[in-house]
């Protein structure tokens, strides 16, 4: 049978864009659809922008920490427009970047949105493509809330484009982005109240990391109210929105953010024409080797809902095509997958959590180390630090780390790449340490402590 291409790509995300271009690379005959922006939502309305907003919403405290140290700071302002237009600018750029590396590996580009029509068959922009392989790989969107007044709340996609930046904010939900984004708006100045549903936030991170990252927000003046949902959001005359909550509780805000969850984009793909199967939360269904129910069909990325960060789609689109065009087999492993959430200070972890090996049985030492940063001893910050290893007693191999402070990410990409070499306790004992940093305290953590016991 005679095909157009040998594999055609819908979505030019991560994983879409790496998967494309790597096989084009290697001989096949590629195409790739999209119909919004070129580099998916890592790109265009998550890590690379919500990486700029934080990095704006530093500059407040540290200009304060200036004032410690010395320096004399007066009459500054922060203008929202010259951050909201400079980052476009740069994700303009940058969808320009991902562009011209598809141009370049020789992939074609067909802007415009795809469908299937049958497992060998898209549809787009009213013509008909053949194609060997279909690789899915379209991503995630926000989930919308449904109750009376949702219409006047907006989204993590909607947040870098406000016209203005609202006074005062309400944040609905308890995950990274919910977490992240009131760090945002409280560096830049906004009265933040954090909503959540359950009982404490950052649901599967580490239970102490949980704890002292809700004493820090607090201590930075976001107020967090728990075990709490909104029912309704009405607006009064002036234009305020009164936001009706679960046990009685109300509030009033110039805005809401809600963030609570993503779902794999799936509708009008035309998935109904195959043997492709969904999941309970709307995930597409893949074997090991990314491949659906309908054998000409993959996916991988967000839309598979199995570990739904950046550069995993990137290694899962770099795999997929040496596997379908150079023989290879695929061997992921999506153990120790190093993560951050950029709040104010940053957490970052890698590996199991205390409830993970206590779920698991398996007996380990806890090292733990909190502190106020050098730079925050010269004034009145409160500021903390916390760093965290988890170590297994038969082995002494290290099972996870865990920190709270500026830059963790940074830190704990070093510690993930030791533990993916098996590093042992006794070998991070052994190492020196660079002095003074907060980086020192992994090697120099020498007496074990009890595992940590939440106040809840």
């Amino acid at each position: 049978m005679t095909y157009d291409y040998d594999l055609f790509v819908i979505g030019a995300g991560s994983g879409g864009v790496r998967a494309s271009r790597i096989a084009a690379q290697l001989g096949a005959r590629v195409a790739i659809a999209e119909d919004t922006f070129y580099g998916g939502t890592c790109v265009n309305v998550g890590c690379v922008p919500k990486k700029l907003f934080a990095y704006a919403s530093e500059f407040e405290k540290v200009n304060k920490l200036a004032q410690d140290f010395g320096w004399q700071v007066s009459g500054v302002e922060f203008d929202w427009p010259t951050l909201r237009d400079n980052k476009t600018r740069e994700i303009k750029r940058l969808n320009g970047v991902y562009e011209r590396i598809l141009s370049n590996a020789g992939v074609e580009i067909i802007q415009g949105h795809a469908k299937i029509v049958d497992p060998h068959t898209i549809e787009i922009n009213n013509a008909k493509i053949r194609a060997e392989r279909i690789l899915v790989a379209v991503g995630g969107k926000p989930n919308t809330p449904q109750f009376p007044g949702a219409e006047f709340t907006f989204n993590s996609d909607q947040a870098f484009y406000l016209d203005a930046l609202p006074k005062s904010v309400v944040i609905q939900g308890g995950g990274y982005i919910a977490v992240e984004f009131a760090s945002i708006f409280n560096g830049l100045g906004c009265e933040v109240e954090l909503l959540y549903r359950g009982a404490k936030f950052l649901r599967g991170f580490d239970e102490e990391v949980r704890d002292f990252v809700a004493t820090q927000l607090q201590n930075a003046g976001i107020r967090l109210t728990f075990n709490t949902d909104i029912e309704k959001i009405e607006k009064d005359e002036s234009g305020r929105l009164i936001v009706n909550c679960t046990n009685d509780y109300t509030v009033k805000t110039d805005a809401v953010f809600t963030a609570i969850g993503r779902k794999p984009r799936t509708e009008n793909l035309g998935l109904e024409n195959t043997a492709v199967k969904l999941g309970d939360k709307g995930e597409i269904k893949v074997n090991e080797e990314f491949q659906t129910d309908e054998p000409s069909i993959y996916a991988l990325g967000d839309v598979i809902g199995r570990v739904e960060l950046t550069p995993v789609a990137l290694a899962e689109g770099m795999s997929l095509a040496k596997h379908l065009f150079n023989g290879e087999k695929i061997e992921l492993d999506y153990r120790n997958i190093a993560t951050a959430v950029f709040c104010q200070p940053n957490i970052a972890t890698v590996g199991s959590t205390e409830a993970d090996l206590q779920e698991q049985g398996l007996p380990y030492k806890t090292y733990r180390s909190s502190f106020r940063a050098l730079k925050h001893t010269l004034g009145n910050s409160q500021e903390k630090m916390l760093m965290k290893l988890l170590v297994d007693e038969n082995t002494d191999k290290i099972l996870g780390a865990h920190m709270v402070g500026p830059d963790a990410g940074e830190l704990i990409q070093g510690i993930a790449i030791a533990m993916q070499a098996g590093a042992t306790k006794k070998i991070f004992d052994s190492t020196i340490g660079i002095h003074p940093t907060a980086a020192e305290e992994f090697v120099t953590m020498r007496e074990s402590a009890e595992p940590y016991s939440s106040s809840d």
